[in-house]
């Protein structure tokens, strides 16, 4: 199949590879072997080295033998990023048992589902989480809850000052220790820290269920097999050729629990013998600090993390230069925001593309090469791709848009206990996004949104990404979002909103001028709505459904609004 993006491929990196059949673990075992007392993990003034890495990930392991759990049993991590993120991810990987990876913001509902579709009988949190946990248990197969704190990685004198800041700012700290919950402190220092590493099938034995956001419905569990994270693992570090094992610092701001944050940050830089600096809640300052302080190298994240980067009023009294790439993930990366960063910071900042269906990543732009504003970049080694008409699935020439459909070492083996909805989206080897894109003649992709989330209006297709790129243009806006909403002539008409930049203010009138000079009539906001700020995930990506769901809100009200009351 011509591959147009292959001939913009850098010199160093490989079109094709070999990747380990291994247990994923073993990641941390070599890095360990090779670089026994380099700095592995930072945490609020606290570091550890990759044996006491590797020790404690031993010794969790151990435990978790010890308590009952065997091989492809599930294991739930619902922790913010912590050392104990790290250690009970790969000790529980060391046994063979399956990684289910929980938002700590989840509340009790969403914490159910997962916890019943998933089967896990184990599950990892903190002790200001356990109430949480606690509610649901006997609604689960969950056999023991282990329970461990903020504070039990802290360096001297945080460690004891945590209980009174806890204390402060409303946190329960109770736990009920017996009848199945445990102190992981306490298992680990009983544990034996004897090596072990399961011997798993790669390609078919599952590393971890990671749970769709569930934006199209309930959230389901994407099966990704130790050989699923390998690849995307390797595939990530040969597109980072420059950086050098050993000596990178990782800013680890994504939470591990999503699947970007998992793979570019805690499996690569323990691959690559780097240094995570774990930040267990995304605030600008601190992590400004962070960076001239430490000399941050690389910095993944989500596009509203450099917005909140260049927006801060303070920046210009931190030195930013050590940083060398990011990656930006999880929503469109706008053409303005990697301008003003790179400039900013003399980094370079790129963006790719992924899915959790992927491990994830599947596009990126070149880092050091040929790259392209606006575009997800080219393919990664040994991943195909091509535009699709949604309808027929016949391939369709560069310049036409249509569904990306993607292939590789990456792609899931299928969606947990849904065998209906993985045939809809595995179909002959390819995974189909329900991404709407298209391919330019240099083989470089484009997203234009979820075919969820195009935005029909008056026979038009619209687009939301296009409309909020000229937004983000604009001097006075730091944040737009652009959705659909019902519209009784067009169908739906197009309404954004807008959080304006702190020292600066913009009139519905003034954006409408900005738009209708660099917009075709049809694709200009109809209405406007001004916020102080936009609902968005754990990752920093806008929550458009949340916004969706108001206007449906709104909209139903008046109607009953309209209604005769019945006499």
């Amino acid at each position: 199949m011509h591959k147009p993006w292959l001939k913009h491929y850098p010199a160093e990196v490989p079109v094709t590879s070999e990747y380990p059949r291994m247990n994923l673990a073993k990641f941390l075992l070599q890095t360990t072997a090779r670089h026994p007392d380099h700095a592995a993990l930072y945490f609020l003034g606290k570091t550890m080295t990759y044996r006491e890495l590797l020790d404690a990930s031993f010794r969790f392991a151990n435990a978790l033998r010890r308590i009952g759990i065997t091989r492809g049993e599930r294991v739930a991590i619902m922790l913010p990023n912590c050392p104990q993120a790290v250690i009970a991810y790969y000790g529980a990987l060391m046994i063979g048992a399956v990684v289910v990876q929980t938002n700590p913001l989840y509340m009790e509902r969403e914490l159910l589902h997962q916890l019943k579709d998933s089967g896990a009988v184990s599950i990892v949190t903190l002790d200001i989480l356990f109430r949480r946990v606690a509610q649901v248990r006997d609604q689960t197969d969950l056999q023991t809850i282990i329970v461990t704190s903020i504070q039990d990685y802290l360096p001297f004198p945080k460690n004891l000052l945590y209980p009174v800041a806890a204390r402060k700012d409303g946190m329960d700290r109770t736990v009920t220790y017996g009848s199945g919950v445990l102190n992981m402190q306490e298992m680990m220092a009983c544990a034996c820290p004897a090596p072990i590493l399961c011997e798993i099938d790669a390609e078919r034995d599952l590393a971890l269920l990671q749970y769709t956001g569930g934006t199209t419905g309930l959230a389901k569990g994407c099966m990704l097999t130790h050989y699923n994270l390998i690849a995307n693992t390797m595939q990530s570090k040969l597109w980072q050729y420059r950086n050098v094992d050993g000596h990178e610092k990782y800013l680890a701001a994504l939470p591990f629990i999503h699947v970007f944050g998992m793979t570019v940050l805690m499996n690569l830089s323990i691959a690559a013998a780097g240094t995570l600096y774990l930040v267990p809640k995304f605030q600008i300052t601190e992590i400004l600090r962070l960076i001239d302080a430490h000399k941050i190298t690389v910095f993944p994240g989500a596009p509203t993390m450099y917005v909140a980067l260049i927006h801060h009023p303070q920046r210009s009294k931190y030195d930013l230069s050590s940083i060398k790439v990011c990656i930006s993930g999880a929503a469109p990366l706008p053409g303005e925001v990697q301008t003003q960063f790179e400039r900013l910071t003399g980094g370079r900042l790129i963006e790719g593309y992924g899915l959790t269906e992927a491990s994830p990543v599947t596009h990126a732009n070149n880092i050091w090469e040929k790259r392209k504003l606006g575009s997800i970049g080219i393919p990664f080694p040994d991943t195909d791709a091509k535009i699709v008409d949604p309808e027929s699935g016949e391939e369709l020439p560069p310049g036409e848009i249509g569904e990306l459909v993607v292939k590789g070492p990456q792609v899931m083996a299928g969606y947990w206990n849904r065998p209906e909805e993985t045939a809809q989206a595995l179909r002959g080897g390819w995974l189909y996004t329900g991404d709407m894109a298209k391919m330019d003649e240099d083989g470089f992709f484009y997203i234009l949104d979820r075919k969820k989330d195009m935005i029909i209006a008056g026979g038009f297709n619209i687009y939301p990404r296009e409309v909020e790129e000229v937004l983000y243009e604009h001097p006075a806006v730091q944040d737009a979002v652009v959705v659909g909403i019902p519209d009784a002539y067009r169908g739906e008409t197009v309404k954004a909103y807008i959080v304006c930049k702190s020292d600066a203010a913009v009139s519905a009138e003034e954006l409408d001028a900005w738009c209708r000079t660099r917009l075709a009539s049809f694709k200009v906001p109809r209405q406007y709505e001004f916020r102080k700020e936009l609902p968005k995930s754990i990752i920093g990506k806008v929550l458009r459904r949340k916004l969706l769901e108001e206007e449906m809100g709104k909209a139903k009200h008046a109607q009953g609004g309209n209604h005769e009351p019945r006499g």
